[in-house]
């Protein structure tokens, strides 16, 4: 079966390059709903549950296996681990994209929202208010999206026509979703990301680009199955 896909877009035939973006499982700060950074973070593995939460992704997402030869993963651990499972079913090989690792939370890393609410109240509204507004010693909505788009047009080169599986975390899947969509990246604060699922964004050589899924989730798997991307 060919890797490379086409799509009759409104110009004809166009070459659609498939991210199915996965985010990680859970870790021991998500279980706390704390602030968890890149690798400048606390940087924790998957927990169990976290790995077994990957693993059932990855059996779901099984019947893209003809088509999916790279698993492109976050270098920050709990990504990598994931990345790591999924590419283990799929049979794909796996390779780190820095540019989808997540942002940095500088002070707040480990804190919860609460927490920072509390002791934080203004800086973290102020965070909530403009996306070029960084945590204390972190990272901006703004400057994350250059990288992350830096990312994304990386592997667009490298894989241009393909199906590839993104291990990465909220905040990269996020501005990806956001920057298909075309709409203004405060909406990250207004999108809900559950550990494990996947979200699906096609990007066309024409410049197109269309999201097939958000925040998808075992075990509907015959919908993979079922679908072309």
């Amino acid at each position: 079966m060919s890797r490379t896909s086409t799509s009759r877009g409104w110009g004809g035939d166009v070459a659609a390059t498939t991210l199915v973006l996965v985010r990680h499982g859970v870790t021991k700060h998500t279980a706390a709903k704390a602030f968890s950074g890149g690798l400048g973070g606390d940087n924790p593995p998957l927990t169990q549950e976290g790995r077994e939460q990957a693993l059932l992704t990855a059996k779901w997402l099984e019947p893209l296996a003809p088509s999916v030869s790279t698993v492109v993963t976050s270098p920050v651990l709990r990504a990598f681990e994931t990345g790591e499972i999924v590419a283990g079913a799929l049979g794909a090989q796996l390779v780190e994209e820095p540019g989808f690792a997540e942002i940095e939370f500088g002070e707040w890393e480990g804190l919860t929202f609460g927490e920072v609410a509390q002791r934080h109240p203004e800086e973290m509204k102020e965070w909530m208010g403009a996306t070029e507004v960084a945590p204390p010693g972190g990272e901006s909505f703004d400057s994350a999206q250059v990288r992350v788009l830096d990312g994304l047009e990386r592997v667009l080169e490298a894989h241009t026509g393909e199906t590839v599986v993104v291990t990465s975390h909220v905040s990269p899947i996020k501005l990806l979703v956001a920057h298909a969509l075309g709409t203004p990246i405060g909406g990250v604060f207004n999108m809900e990301l559950s550990p494990a699922s996947a979200t699906v964004v096609s990007f066309f050589s024409d410049g197109r680009a269309s999201m097939r899924l958000f925040n998808g989730l075992p075990p509907a798997r015959d919908h993979f199955a079922a679908t072309t991307f």
